[in-house]
């Protein structure tokens, strides 16, 4: 994959979890496939709007769909997933070399028997 095409698919991602009724919709998907009128039960929108959000988390490649005759159930997309990943961990391990620099930093200001305020 590309960076343009990971660039691409972290905005949809993050677009698509924009939304709290999406978020929502990943949480109960993290739990197992489900169809798409017992994932709109909670909701208080219709089935239509439902299928909207799932169309948003489908395009972004958090969810995938299959067709079993008339129902439609959902699974997350354990690619779409990995990609905010890999994106997330890149972020952790940034900000855990940060605090490694800065426990340097304060380290050598204790052994130089700096004040630390």
């Amino acid at each position: 994959m590309s960076i343009s095409t990971d660039a691409t698919n972290l905005d949809a991602a993050f677009l698509a979890l924009a939304d709290p009724t999406r978020r929502a919709i990943l949480a109960r998907l993290a739990h197992g496939e489900e169809t798409v009128m017992q994932l709109a039960e909670p909701f208080a929108m219709t089935q239509p709007a439902i299928s909207r959000h799932l169309k948003v988390l489908e395009n972004a490649g958090l969810i995938v769909r299959r067709i079993q005759g008339a129902k439609r159930p959902c699974r997350l997309s354990s690619a779409g997933i990995e990609t905010v990943d890999r994106w997330l961990a890149m972020l952790r391990d940034a900000l855990a070399q940060n605090y490694d620099r800065l426990d340097g930093v304060l380290a050598d200001m204790v052994e130089n028997g700096e004040e630390l305020k």
